[in-house]
């Protein structure tokens, strides 16, 4: 079982309509958010029980859970089979795709999850290994967002970015050592989004893989920024030009 904590997360779990065993609410708890979440479980003939605090404490390994706690089946990780079908099926859009080269903290890649979900992305690509799983960490960071968009866990990013050059999509690496700024790119084709670890950027493979290696001007000492920012940055720049390109 996944553990899923929050308001945010046991909520957007239920709109979601993911597969959940049982809800625990702390006893004393009561308000419009906890009342909500109450009749969406009854909608779906989800068991909710009122606890003591402590048990929903050891529930969740944590005290850190708002009162609530909700019992999942733990998220299945898509293909990129999965995320291309949604691109595909998505009428009048060009398909947008954020690939992950090892970001390895949770709470950033719940970030960047959430970024990619409100600027239109159809999915995320991760590594399997030297990287974030899909952990109760990743869907609280995310406020939800992972119940909504596919994730995908890949066992070779490389080949990975070769079979969306394949599919006609063209790769955009991130990285503060780019040739050119982020904003001097055309976004309207189909692309995908290369962003890279924290700390240690884009490796050799992954950057030589992609067509454009961009970087985000900054000024001061600081020459890098959260990686989550880095993708809310490009990313909306990629909406803000398709949305332009429609209107024109």
């Amino acid at each position: 079982m996944d553990c899923l904590t929050g308001i945010h997360a046991v909520k957007e779990a239920l709109e979601a309509q993911r597969p959940i065993d049982r809800i625990a609410i702390a006893k004393g708890r009561q308000d419009t958010r906890v009342e909500e979440i109450v009749q969406l479980a009854r909608k779906q003939g989800v068991p909710v029980r009122f606890e003591e605090r402590g048990q929903l404490d050891r529930l969740a390994n944590s005290r850190d859970h708002q009162g609530v706690v909700a019992l999942a089946a733990a998220r299945a990780a898509g293909t990129l089979e999965d995320i291309l079908k949604v691109a595909n099926a998505s009428r009048g859009q060009r398909g947008l795709i954020v690939l992950l080269d090892g970001v390895e903290d949770p709470h950033n890649l719940g970030a960047v999850i959430r970024t990619a979900l409100a600027a239109g992305a159809h999915g995320v690509v991760i590594p399997e290994r030297r990287a974030a799983g899909l952990t109760d960490t990743v869907a609280r960071a995310s406020a939800g967002a992972l119940a909504h968009l596919p994730v995908a866990k890949v066992t070779n990013l490389v080949r990975t970015m070769e079979e969306l050059k394949e599919a006609g999509y063209w790769l955009v690496g991130l990285d503060e050592e780019g040739d050119k700024s982020y904003s001097e790119v055309d976004y309207t084709s189909p692309v995908g989004i290369v962003l890279g670890s924290e700390g240690k950027g884009l490796h050799d493979l992954t950057r030589k893989r992609c067509d454009f290696v961009v970087k985000l001007p900054t000024t001061g000492p600081v020459k890098s920024v959260n990686v989550s920012v880095a993708a809310g940055v490009v990313l909306f720049e990629v909406l803000r030009q398709r949305h332009f390109s429609r209107k024109h």
